[in-house]
């Protein structure tokens, strides 16, 4: 039967709940006990499995190192064999060429026991020779003696009368086969010389080449030549300066006249006039832009002309400032024939007389196209223009030694040592001898005021030389900022005398000094 009183109640589950948690922790203890005596019992199994594993291995490392100790001591008797091996063939080696060695020494040895015994027995048949030949000699001696005794002439006086003799007999027999030889060489080198010269002729004929120094220039107007002339003569004074050029206002209607003995700076103002006048501005600052763009069209021109003249010749490929200078030679005259105009004539001939030789074609064509180089550049280098040629073609990548040889000797300045010189030579003198060709005087003309200029050039401070007015004149522009009045009066006297004693001219000529400050400034 249950207590029915609550504190009984309370009290009997007090009671309960203690003897439940009494019994609970003697469960768990046994529990833990029962465990730990668990674990001890693995950790003594494993502790033996580990101890039996490592006597194991322990036992395996012992075999291992037992068997790889065995592998390397037969590795190093095998190695120690080997090596045993390689040393005996060593000495076995060195033992045959020690051999060797010993025969060479022998036959050498034998070898300069022979030499020795050659070597004495040259020197006794050396010594027998000498004797034999003092003896022979002495016996020489002896009958030129007796035979001066018996003649009663000496040694000077015999080899005199025999060399005589013997000259008079053949003097004239060697003098006539010489003769003989001569003249039919002359005859055959003649005959064949005219009929390569008459063929090269007929198979070129070239147009009349002669130029004059003067250019005419159409105006719209005569009212045209007051606005070229300017107030005060300003713009023709400044044209002139710019271009170097002698300009003609006169009456002739229609027409100003350029003068100028280069014909470069000739071309060169006709066409800046011509520009100006078409323009209609004339003034000096335009002036001098126009002749200053004219300048640059005419290198570029100058430029072309030498292109088109190496094409026409045909002569493979030139260095760019040979070709500027053949072009310069269409502006350069020689007698008023045109250089340019010659220079290819000759190159044509030559080429052809060439072929009628068996040379080469090519070749004679490049001598003859080059042999006058030099006249484009011979106002401002030393020296004449075969030389000044030939140094110019030579820094310009020229390497044939025909063709510099061709340039400098076509004139016989030096001696002629190739073939393509006497052709050119030839050629240079078919196109000069043509009728109407040259003009003595006018080549004279050109090279006094080349020289004029050339003078004039050569002071200090001198910036520009211009030989004007058919070289009565000359004007200099001197540097401004290098040259001071004074200075100018002095070079203008100094040059004047220098003219008087260096050079020679009919009448007089003015010296003219110009020394001009400009200032320039802009306004932006």
């Amino acid at each position: 039967m249950l207590p029915t009183d609550p504190s009984a109640v309370a009290l009997s589950i007090t009671l309960a709940a203690l003897f439940g948690l009494l019994l609970g922790l003697g469960g768990a203890r046994l529990l833990d006990r029962f465990r730990l005596n668990s674990v001890q019992a693995r950790v003594a199994e494993i502790t033996k499995r580990a101890e039996e594993d490592a006597d194991t291995i322990r036992k395996r490392a012992e075999v291992d190192a037992k068997d790889e100790l065995f592998k390397k001591r037969e590795d190093f008797n095998r190695e120690m064999d080997q090596s045993r091996t390689e040393l005996r063939e060593q000495e076995r080696r060195l033992d045959k060429r020690e051999d060797g060695l010993e025969q060479k020494h022998q036959a050498l040895a034998k070898k300069e026991k022979s030499l020795e015994n050659t070597q004495r027995k040259l020197n006794e048949r050396k010594n027998d020779l000498e004797k034999r030949h003092e003896e022979v000699e002495g016996l020489l001696s002896k009958q030129a003696q007796v035979l001066h005794e018996i003649s009663h002439l000496s040694r000077e006086q015999a080899e005199h009368m025999l060399l005589e003799r013997v000259e008079t007999q053949l003097t004239g027999e060697i003098a006539g086969r010489i003769l003989k030889h001569e003249e039919m060489l002359k005859a055959t080198c003649e005959e064949k010389a005219r009929a390569i010269l008459a063929t090269a002729i007929h198979r070129y004929a070239a147009e009349h080449t002669a130029d004059t120094t003067v250019s005419t220039v159409d105006i719209p107007s005569d009212d045209m030549k007051g606005r070229i002339i300017g107030r005060e003569g300003r713009n023709i004074r400044t044209f002139e300066k710019a271009t170097g050029v002698d300009v003609i206002v006169d009456d002739t209607p229609g027409v100003v006249i350029v003068s100028a003995f280069d014909n470069i700076r000739r071309e060169t103002a006709r066409l800046a006039l011509t520009k100006l006048i078409q323009d209609g501005r004339i003034h000096p600052s335009r002036i001098e832009e126009v002749v200053k763009e004219t300048q640059a069209e005419m290198e570029k021109h100058v430029g072309e002309l030498g292109k088109a003249a190496v094409q026409d010749a045909d002569i493979g490929q030139l260095h760019e400032k040979l070709m500027q200078l053949l072009g310069r030679l269409k502006f350069r005259t020689s007698y008023s024939q045109n250089v340019l105009n010659h220079s290819l004539e000759v190159a044509h001939l030559c080429g052809m007389m060439a072929g009628e030789l068996g040379l080469d074609s090519r070749l004679a064509r490049r001598c003859g196209l080059l042999h006058d180089i030099g006249k484009a550049a011979d106002h401002e280098m030393e020296g004449g223009h075969p030389k000044i040629g030939a140094e110019l073609a030579k820094r310009y990548g020229e390497t044939s030694k025909e063709v510099l040889h061709a340039i400098v000797g076509h004139h016989d300045d030096v001696t002629v040592d190739h073939v393509y010189t006497v052709l050119v030579a030839a050629a240079d003198a078919i196109s000069a001898a043509r009728p109407g060709a040259r003009r003595e005087t006018l080549e004279k003309y050109v090279k006094r005021l080349e020289e004029l200029e050339a003078l004039a050039s050569g002071f200090p401070g001198v910036e520009h030389a211009y030989a004007i007015q058919a070289g009565r004149e000359v004007r200099v522009i001197a540097d401004a900022s290098h040259t001071s009045d004074s200075d100018a009066v002095k070079v203008c006297h100094d040059i004047a005398r220098a003219i008087e004693e260096q050079l020679n001219y009919p009448g007089e000529i003015k010296v003219t000094v110009v020394r001009e400050t400009r200032a320039v400034e802009f306004a932006r």
